[in-house]
């Protein structure tokens, strides 16, 4: 079968392989269009897992608020570059949407769109872009008010840093500021009761070796871990940490001024915990080339 320009165009068009790659599926396939895409899938599919090795650190963490209910998507690229292209933020918006009606990142990398599961699609961008990619984890909170801010936005509702703040009482704009402090400060817990027994057992245990260095009684060194270990809190804890908005106060004060109480909150961070391996520019450019 003669495979004509307009044929090569449609398979390009709905699979986004390259022209030649196009051509070569088509004759192979004696013109089968549904045939062709199969032989490209087949193609993708190995190049996708030439890439899987490569570290992704980069990308976009997505938010979506339905009512109560929202979520915080990570999806990973190798590079900037990508979380840059209207293909990878239109696919990661999709994603944070069907995000809403799953339970957990394993739900929500077998559930489908068009046809095609998240894990299928990603599959077949890693062929189409070239970069290795990810949706590495996704959070998800209810609460009676639940708040989004994306920090570094780069579309709307996805960038470099995700905030969902969940709340009683109060209104969006406070609990925006919110989201814009964890955003900025990172707390690893809502209060004192939400931090894990071990890790303040463990910094209460540093702060005693450093009170001992000092030499004074052990009566004494104990009021000083009273003390020590209240500052410890004021800096981890959400609830007790000074509000950027407005310094002279903790979130928790600021927060009973709005008429809130904060009952929960989600960050994410886009390649947080991820070690990245650094090569010297020579070695990045061999390996680009190498494709």
């Amino acid at each position: 079968m003669a495979i004509t320009a307009s044929m090569v165009k449609e398979l390009r068009d709905s699979t986004g392989a390259g022209m030649m790659d196009a051509k070569k599926a088509l004759t192979e396939n004696d013109g089968d269009m549904e045939a062709a895409v199969d032989w490209l899938r087949t193609k993708g599919l190995a190049k996708a897992a030439k890439k899987s090795g490569r570290t992704a650190a980069e990308g976009l963490v997505a938010v979506k608020v339905d009512g109560g209910h929202g979520i915080a998507v990570e999806v990973n690229s190798e590079t900037d570059f990508v979380a840059k292209n209207a293909d990878f933020q239109k696919m990661v918006s999709s994603i944070a949407d069907t995000a809403l009606t799953v339970s957990d990142v394993d739900a929500l990398k077998g559930a489908e769109i068009g046809g095609k599961s998240v894990e299928t699609m990603i599959t077949d961008a890693i062929a189409t872009i070239g970069e290795n990619m990810s949706v590495r984890r996704m959070a998800a909170i209810d609460g009676e008010t639940v708040v989004s801010y994306v920090h570094n936005a780069a579309a709307p509702g996805m960038g470099s840093i995700g905030v969902l703040v969940a709340m009683t009482g109060g209104d969006e704009a406070f609990g925006k500021q919110v989201a814009m402090h964890i955003a900025a400060t990172n707390p690893a817990s809502l209060s004192e009761d939400d931090l894990d027994p071990a890790v303040v057992e463990k910094e209460k245990q540093v702060q005693m070796d450093i009170a001992r260095e000092s030499g004074k009684p052990e009566a004494v060194i104990e009021k000083m871990i009273v003390g020590r270990m209240k500052k410890y809190m004021s800096e981890v804890t959400l609830v007790n940490q000074q509000f950027v908005v407005n310094p002279d106060v903790t979130v928790g004060d600021a927060a009973k001024e709005a008429g809130a109480t904060i009952t929960g909150y989600v960050r994410l961070e886009v390649g947080e915990g991820i070690e990245v391996v650094k090569e010297d520019f020579a070695a990045e450019v061999a390996k680009a080339a190498q494709g």
